[in-house]
């Protein structure tokens, strides 16, 4: 019975690790309805979970869709958008908390500062042509290798769309660019579910760059 108990205690530590990711996703919904679904997927699971939801600040396409998500299930919404991309990414009204910025790196930053982990979706941004997504999670996988956080950095691998990706890491590996404990810094999985688990047991095991401490991190974080 007290292992039972044990076993149940940690399951629900391990549920409570995050109490808000942050969401890369784009601002168009793609062309398969899968996208869409893992979107809201990953929406409600957050709401299961009580874990709040930082992201770009969008109304439209996949940002629109787990945004309206969370904060129609009772969980807070920060997004965080550059001024010159108002025009671009919120149609209508906006939702949850909005916070308005100066540029891209700013945007990066408050993101990362209020996050517990970090999730990419499949990007099909219309205004960056999903190179500003691609850019934001490297740069976190980027932040983790130099030692500046060690937080989780997770990537919905809806349909295959990050197959070929993952195989370029892996040739960086073979290819003696990636230490193979870097390599381990981006978690993947095919559903949310599945994808948050490994976030919750993740721990890191490459060596960093530099100490935390050399790092001016309340600039970054």
């Amino acid at each position: 019975m007290e292992g039972k108990e044990n076993s149940t205690s940690a399951t629900n530590q391990n549920k409570q690790r995050f109490k808000r990711i942050c969401v890369f996703c784009g601002s168009r919904p793609g062309y398969k309805s899968a996208f869409s679904e893992a979107a809201l997927q990953l929406g409600n699971l957050l709401v299961e979970r009580k874990i709040d939801l930082v992201y770009g600040g969008g109304s439209v396409g996949l940002m629109g869709l787990i945004s309206q998500t969370v904060f129609n299930g009772g969980c807070h919404v920060l997004g965080v958008i550059p001024r010159a991309l108002l025009p671009h990414e919120i149609s209508g009204e906006t939702i949850g908390e909005v916070k308005t910025v100066a540029d891209m790196h700013q945007r990066k930053s408050e993101m990362a500062k209020n996050a517990d982990a970090f999730i990419a979706l499949p990007v099909l941004n219309c205004v960056l042509g999903g190179y500003g997504t691609m850019e934001e999670l490297l740069e976190m996988i980027t932040w983790s290798q130099l030692g500046i956080h060690e937080k989780p950095v997770g990537l919905l691998n809806v349909d295959g769309y990050y197959n070929s990706l993952l195989t370029l890491f892996d040739k960086g590996v073979e290819e003696g660019f990636i230490e193979d404990s870097a390599r381990n810094i981006m978690i993947s999985a095919t559903t949310a579910e599945e994808l948050i688990k490994k976030m919750e047991e993740y721990a890191p095991v490459h060596d960093r760059v530099a100490p935390r401490q050399t790092w001016e991190v309340d600039q970054l974080l």
